[in-house]
């Protein structure tokens, strides 16, 4: 009968198996309630606090599970490395491409903490609006700080020990998801739609910030995507690991001009604004049409899915030219299935059966 995993044995390897990764996420949970709950008590200490709105308890359980997010994912990311380098063969073994660079840990650790941000300010809405009047007392709030702060944590500490191109392609739709809402709700402009979806970003609120800030990060993820799912594509001869190095490639520009769109708003920078997102949707069909040659061990599924993507695109902008369809539909569509084929595409290199280590560091070397 296995012994259940002591506490010594944790701390000296909290990663080393399921079991101790989930005992060191209950621990990351329970550290992040004691931090959340005590100063969360002294701040409202003496007050009743509304669910949602400035200065509700909402706001602080947001922020507060934004840093938990952060620093639970940045502390998985570091106990990785740390296994890594440590004395197993077998971690040591891991090629170089398929790790993390530290400018994939930031653009992920920011990715987590503006998901848990956005997406507990929204949870708290709707039950201010299902509560609408109620008020909580001060150590009630404090001790849902501490909850929605551990519960935050033990998620982001879980998805960075755990992250492989499907945990990631969930971690890009979160982001997207709520990014995308949280803009459109705070909008204060309500027929925004009338115009195109860049018209989110061109206002001085909370809104725009919130637009132009996703598809900042979202570059930077898709970005990181380029780096970290290619890796898993197999690449034994000279030729597939060159047209990864294409995959690859086209990826990062992708990910460069989808920053681009959200670094220069529409109303100020038009002509880069039109080209970056232009720009993005062009390598996005080069790639989809080439993909079948670069990469040959692609599932013909994936690369039928690809192709009606890409037909689908096709007809929205013949619709467009002809007046039937507004350019916010265009645009939320094509956004959409591009988007779409990349989280697949993420789950399809995760999906693919990986060649030994060996043969890998073989196949570069010769390339």
């Amino acid at each position: 009968m296995a012994q259940s995993t002591s506490l010594s044995r944790i701390v000296r390897r909290p990663i080393d198996d399921p079991e101790a990764r989930e005992s060191t996420a209950l621990l990351v949970g329970t550290a992040a309630f004691v931090v959340g709950t005590i100063p969360a008590i002294l701040l409202f200490w003496g007050r009743d606090l509304p669910i949602s709105g400035r200065g509700s308890f909402g706001d602080v359980a947001a922020i507060g599970a934004a840093v938990a997010a952060l620093l639970a994912f940045l502390f998985g990311c570091l106990l990785r490395r740390a296994q890594r380098l440590g004395p197993d063969p077998a971690q040591q073994a891991v090629p170089a491409w398929r790790r993390l660079h530290w400018f994939d840990v930031a653009a992920l650790c920011l990715a987590h903490a503006v998901i848990a941000l956005l997406g507990w300010v929204g949870l708290a809405a709707v039950f201010g609006a299902g509560f609408e009047g109620a008020r909580l007392y001060s150590v009630t709030a404090a001790i849902l700080v501490g909850v929605v702060m551990a519960i935050t944590a033990y998620a982001a500490f879980l998805s960075a020990v755990s992250l492989t191109p499907m945990l990631l392609s969930i971690v890009l739709a979160l982001f997207l998801v709520v990014g995308t809402l949280a803009s459109t709700l705070s909008a204060s402009d309500p027929l925004w739609w009338q115009k195109n979806l860049s018209t989110l970003g061109i206002s001085d609120d909370i809104s725009a910030l919130t637009f132009n800030l996703t598809l900042i990060i979202a570059g930077v993820m898709v970005t990181t995507i380029s780096h970290y799912a290619t890796a898993w594509l197999p690449a034994v001869t000279p030729a597939e690991a060159r047209g990864r190095a294409l995959v690859r490639l086209a990826l990062i520009v992708m990910g460069v001009l989808l920053a681009c769109v959200g670094i220069f708003p529409v109303d100020e920078f038009l002509e880069i604004h039109n080209l970056s997102a232009t720009g993005m949707a062009i390598v996005y069909v080069v790639l989809v049409i080439a993909l079948r040659a670069l990469v040959p061990s692609m599932p013909r599924v994936f690369l039928m899915l690809g192709y009606l993507f890409v037909g689908v695109i096709v007809v929205l902008a013949a619709f467009f030219i002809s007046g039937y369809y507004n350019l916010t539909a265009v645009e939320l569509v094509a956004f959409t299935l591009i988007f779409a084929w990349l989280i697949v595409f993420l789950r399809t290199a995760g999906a693919i059966a990986p060649v030994p280590a060996s043969d890998e560091r073989m196949s570069v070397a010769r390339a």
